[in-house]
């Protein structure tokens, strides 16, 4: 959807019928609902926090609609050390975790083989590694990583860690709109960014930045209707 047309749809959506009461909405303000609605329906969409409990990749729907956002990274090593890889390059636009993949070799087979990766929590590392059916093993072709301080470790014993990959949702990359000046910056938006979900999509995050907004102007139909509106149709 070109922003233009996003443009038309967010004041249609916000002026009563015949009238251009809110057509003094600023550019800036609409860039500004729209891409706070995209995070906050991303998020919802990820937990599952709608009206059909559908979480990241529980229907055939939600695996369409958040697909985009999907993508890998392989890992850089920090410091060696003995018991962990420490991935340090965390991606800038993370927005959640999906999957760790990788290979692994070892002494007596230097040829990489690939391992299970579990995201586990940081208070039972010590547990996990005692326990002898959980710790990471090469044989098993299994080991657990964990999230912490923007980065991530991915445990081991008498293996090293190849070629990791973390697979995460990003955020949405925010719109823009030629000539707006972003207030924060003061600077002048030179290019047209578009929204890159599908025009379905798109209409969706227009109710909802239009209930933003609304809220903000304490228009309370607007808002009911976009709320609504904005679920009602995921």
């Amino acid at each position: 959807m070109n922003n233009a047309t996003l443009q038309i749809k967010f004041t249609q959506r916000l002026n009563k019928l015949a009238s251009n009461d809110y057509d003094n909405i600023e550019c800036w303000q609409i860039i500004e609902a729209f891409n706070k609605a995209q995070i906050e329906w991303c998020r919802r969409q990820l937990h599952g926090n709608n009206m059909y409990k559908e979480g990241d990749e529980a229907s055939k729907r939600r695996v369409d609609d958040l697909q985009p956002l999907l993508t890998n990274q392989v890992l850089t090593a920090g410091a060696p050390n003995k018991d962990f890889f420490q991935g340090i390059n965390f991606p800038t636009n993370y927005l959640e975790f999906k999957r760790v993949s990788t290979d692994a070799t070892s002494e007596c087979c230097p040829e990489p083989r690939s391992m299970t990766v579990y995201l586990s929590e940081e208070a039972n590392i010590d547990l996990i590694m005692r326990d002898p059916l959980k710790r990471p093993d090469f044989e098993w072709g299994e080991t657990f990583c964990t999230l912490q301080a923007n980065t991530i470790k991915i445990y081991k014993t008498d293996f090293d860690i190849v070629l990791p990959v973390l697979t995460y949702y990003r955020k949405p990359i925010n719109i823009e709109i030629l000539g707006c000046v972003d207030p924060y910056t003061q600077a002048n938006t030179f290019a047209d960014v578009e929204c890159e979900f599908k025009d379905d999509i798109a209409e969706l995050i227009i109710d909802e930045a239009v209930a933003i907004i609304a809220g903000d102007i304490d228009a309370v139909n607007q808002y009911i209707r976009g709320s609504q509106y904005a679920e009602k149709n995921n």
